[in-house]
């Protein structure tokens, strides 16, 4: 091991180490962990070199895109997807995507539309997309895997691959280690030293919450109830819905090629109903975890609002005040029931707000 790869494994460790957790669901710290991160971070892992996973998801963020951008860039220049980079942090932990007849709705999967059934299948598709990191193919990937200072690492953790395949499957589980450990996923907001019972919310933050779990109605898909796998409150349900929202006028994706986006300015995105060619489903998005909300700006699958002031606002006047806002992107199956005219006074809109920045990891009093 060379003294550069040494320094990194040992910093990582001690980041890792600082992240206090009590949940026996999050891996503890392992090589997998550590070479994960030095994935994660590698920036030569691109086509051109210069964009890493951290570009568009970083820590500071809620491994979000740490500029904030509407939709973030991929590393060809000027080359944009059509989505708005997600939260990593707790997003991960989604089960698999399927779908429930009770509730006519799909749970689960990883992107906001669904298009990766689980965790380890979408770490693969940014590494090939030519909208992300351009690598093209899973062999051009692991050429550049090979050539890392890491590489003897993965080796020694997981052996010899037999083919590009198999050894992209390492890459994979080692980034999934990475991303399901607790230095992506530390529970360590406000609201879990509060849940704790460790100190006390201000009078607004109390107030909010019983905004949240009454007439806000969030509670209803951003579920209070730990998980049943995590044992962890994650603040979704990971269900997908049409809550409504407008186009993005400036989304980049319309003014990518004929090739990329055929359908120009008229492009419009069908969310997971499209991914299952399911015209029901039109417009729906997975429900995404509210840890880290307050940071990790813009909102929505296109990005179209800008602060967590006016997301809860839209959800409160929404339908009592349409002229406010454009019309939705799609029009079918939005969900009228459960937001749009939800009455919350002006007072109680900040007292969400307050609740909801409670939800940023890494408090300090």
């Amino acid at each position: 091991m060379n003294k550069k790869y040494f320094l990194i494994c040992f910093l990582s460790l001690i980041l890792l180490s600082s992240c206090t957790d009590d949940s026996e669901y999050i891996p503890a710290v392992n090589n997998k962990t550590v070479i994960g991160k030095l994935i994660f971070f590698d920036k030569n892992l691109s086509n051109p070199i210069g964009q890493s996973c951290a570009s568009c998801h970083a820590p500071e963020t809620g491994f979000s895109d740490p500029l904030h951008r509407d939709i973030s860039e991929g590393a060809v220049s000027g080359a944009f997807t059509s989505i708005n980079s997600p939260n990593l942090a707790y997003n991960v932990f989604s089960p698999e995507r399927s779908y429930n007849t009770t509730d006519e709705t799909f749970i689960g999967g990883l992107f906001l539309n669904g298009r990766s059934l689980n965790l380890k299948e979408q770490i693969i598709h940014p590494f090939i997309g030519g909208l992300e990191m351009n690598n093209g193919n899973i062999a051009n990937v692991v050429s550049k895997i090979r050539k890392a200072a890491y590489f003897s690492e993965i080796e020694k953790e997981y052996g010899l691959a037999k083919t590009d395949e198999e050894q992209m499957s390492f890459i994979a589980d080692a980034l999934v280690a990475f991303e399901t450990s607790k230095e992506v996923n530390s529970f360590t907001s406000k609201f879990d030293y509060f849940n704790k019972q460790l100190i006390k919310f201000t009078d607004d933050e109390k107030k909010g919450l019983a905004v949240f779990q009454g007439k806000g109605k969030c509670a209803q898909c951003h579920v209070l109830e730990p998980d049943e796998r995590t044992g962890k409150i994650l603040f979704t349900d990971f269900t997908y819905d049409n809550i409504g929202v407008p186009r993005n006028e400036k989304n980049p994706f319309y003014n990518q090629s004929a090739a990329v986006n055929p359908a120009g300015s008229n492009f419009m995105d069908l969310g997971i109903g499209a991914i299952v060619s399911k015209p029901e489903h039109n417009g729906k998005f997975r429900v995404p975890t509210l840890r880290n909300i307050a940071v990790s700006a813009p909102y929505f699958h296109n990005g179209s609002f800008k602060t967590l002031k006016d997301v809860i606002h839209f959800y409160n006047v929404r339908d009592l005040k349409p002229s406010e806002f454009a019309p939705p992107e799609v029009l079918k199956n939005v969900n009228t029931d459960e937001l749009g005219d939800l009455k919350m006074t002006a007072e109680e809109e900040l007292q969400l707000e307050a609740f909801l920045r409670t939800l940023t990891d890494h408090y300090r009093k």
